[in-house]
């Protein structure tokens, strides 16, 4: 990941690219629409909670930097290592989303790819 932001080039100025990678970047932003990666933890916790915690700050602050907040998540796929991670996870969503704008929601079991991480959150907003 890249500590930068960086606005990639392409031949539509309106759509952008922040933190820009040489295999994938962290956020796209097209018409008014934020489209984040998958968020995984930096964090070297091994407990979900923490986890948790650690990749919703990232996705707040890549929110943040791309002209959008929290409060207009339109979309999130969230992945657990373990299935089992669900309530401990929504216990941190729950104290983490604004009341009234919980967006639409999948969450499922999957292998990540690396084995230390218990989830990874992808998130589609509307800009402010």
């Amino acid at each position: 990941m890249s500590s930068n932001t960086t606005i990639g080039t392409t031949p539509n100025p309106s759509l952008q690219r922040l933190h820009v990678a040489a295999r994938y970047s962290e956020a796209a932003i097209f018409n008014g629409v934020v489209y984040l990666a998958g968020m995984v933890p930096e964090c070297e916790a091994q407990d979900i909670g923490s986890q948790t915690r650690d990749v919703l700050r990232q996705v707040e602050q890549r929110l943040l930097e791309a002209g959008s907040d929290k409060t207009r998540i339109l979309r999130t796929q969230i992945y657990l290592k373990d299935i089992q991670d669900i309530g401990a996870m929504n216990d941190v969503w729950d104290a983490w989303i604004v009341a009234g704008t919980a967006p639409p929601r999948a969450t499922v079991q999957a292998a990540l790819a690396n084995p230390d991480w218990r989830i990874e959150v992808v998130v589609t907003a509307a800009q402010i």
